[in-house]
């Protein structure tokens, strides 16, 4: 009987080490694409840093992430109510939704404040209280907490740390002062980048004085480290570097342009180079030898598709895109209503013309007006299927998420695990059925 008791007692035992789950550590630079005026102009995009065992106990405090949790996202922002950052979680950071089920699948500027303005409420509303800022100068960047992939693409760089130096760093940063301290040029969102990551690899992250004039961009802070990285796998083969890129969702938004430094930016931008070129030859030499020598660096190079459930995926190769673009071409070919689904001029002025609103789930859902009546469309692949009057608009809603993630472009956009997640939900809203050609032919 003994003998039994403690064998069982050994089985139990595998049981539960086979279930626990090996705690993750990692800390990654977030190089985050340029969009509006900044896409504009500079071009230098923004920075940030994604810790994987480290939560929010508050936007000002850390703590250790709880079994399930994916981490969070600390940031140095301009005018966030007088704070030097902030740490928001990683789902609302890029999507203002707190669950990955309630991403929009396709989201217009109407919506994405919606999100936002809803979070803000709810988890900000003692940094960023009621009414909103219109003339608070300290406050009005509020709305870069939130929502990060619906306005550019972002490129992750990410190394391993430890539950130990997790915790050192935790009791550093709540014990010390978070005050604003931001200044273009010696304090910018890529000075907090080399400030954290240096933390736990020290000597990581460099200036660069001929790309950048010694100015400390976005882009120097993830191309330095990838640079260390490959010095350092030499040293120990097991050590490597893990890159990987966040979509921008599809939707109605301008899309993110390429990141720049300094330097390279001002090559990139013709407006301003070309006639450099023609009334300062040698100073626009100087330039173009600064970018040449500079060394090239892009962020995609060899990037995993980061998804919201933290799982990295083989983002769609060329001849899968195609593949799967023309098993789309099929569906919209048999069902004439869905040519304009991709159109941004058909879903502007749905968008526009829309209300938002949140279910008892708390997942988005748009609020169509069709003829008399108002439709309640589910916005996240959570819902989306729960109206059955609104099923028209959700094929049109998805066959234009499915254009945007199947368009050819500088940026991959979607692997073939979420396109097919994609084209099953199309399915379920009663398009006429179809052979999935392309399911064999990306196998």
């Amino acid at each position: 009987m003994r003998a039994i008791f403690k064998l069982s007692v050994c089985l139990a035992l595998l049981a539960v080490s086979a279930l626990a789950v090996p705690v993750r550590a990692e800390v990654a630079i977030l190089l985050e694409e340029p969009y509006s005026l900044d896409g504009t102009l500079a071009g230098t995009g923004h920075a940030a840093v994604y810790l994987s065992n480290i939560c929010a106990a508050s936007p000002t405090q850390l703590r250790r992430c709880n079994p399930g949790e994916l981490g969070v996202v600390l940031s140095r922002y301009h005018r966030v109510a007088g704070y030097d950052w902030l740490a928001v979680p990683i789902i609302p950071y890029l999507y203002a939704v707190e669950k990955p089920a309630d991403i929009p699948l396709f989201a217009g500027p109407k919506l994405v404040w919606f999100l936002r303005n809803q979070y803000r409420t709810k988890h900000f509303s003692d940094i960023v209280p009621d009414p909103l800022p219109t003339h608070d100068k300290e406050s009005e960047d509020w709305y870069q907490l939130v929502g990060s992939a619906y306005d550019r693409t972002l490129y992750g760089f990410q190394l391993p740390t430890s539950p130990e130096a997790d915790d050192r760093f935790i009791a550093k940063f709540n014990a010390a002062q978070n005050t604003k301290s931001y200044k273009l040029v010696t304090e910018n969102c890529a000075d907090f980048v080399q400030d954290v990551v240096t933390f736990y690899y020290p000597d990581s992250i460099w200036r660069s004085k001929l790309g950048d004039l010694g100015v400390m961009t976005p882009k120097q802070a993830a191309k330095s480290l990838v640079q260390y990285s490959k010095r350092a796998a030499k040293q120990d083969p097991e050590f490597q570097l893990t890159r990987f890129f966040i979509a921008q969702i599809p939707g109605t938004v301008k899309r993110s342009k390429p990141v720049h430094g300094l330097m390279d930016g001002f090559f990139h931008a013709k407006k301003y180079f070309v006639p450099l070129a023609v009334f300062q030859p040698f100073v626009a030499g100087g330039v173009a030898t600064a970018c040449i020598f500079g060394g090239r660096f892009d962020p995609a190079t060899g990037a995993a598709l980061w998804t919201p459930e933290g799982l990295l995926d083989q983002p769609l190769s060329k001849d899968e895109r195609k593949a799967w673009e023309r098993e789309l071409q099929a569906i919209v070919k048999s069902d004439p209503s869905l040519k304009l689904a991709g159109a941004k001029s058909a879903w502007k002025p749905l968008q526009s013309a829309s209300e938002f609103h949140l279910d008892p789930q708390g997942r988005p859902v748009l609020q169509v007006s069709s003829g008399d009546s108002v439709l309640n469309l589910g916005a996240s692949r959570s819902n989306i299927l729960d109206s059955s009057p609104a099923q028209n608009e959700a094929r049109l809603l998805l066959v234009a998420r499915l254009k945007e993630e199947l368009r050819a472009g500088r940026t991959k956009k979607s692997s073939d695990r979420l396109i097919r997640a994609d084209f099953d939900l199309l399915q379920q809203t009663r398009i006429p059925p179809a052979t999935l050609s392309a399911s064999s032919g990306s196998n």
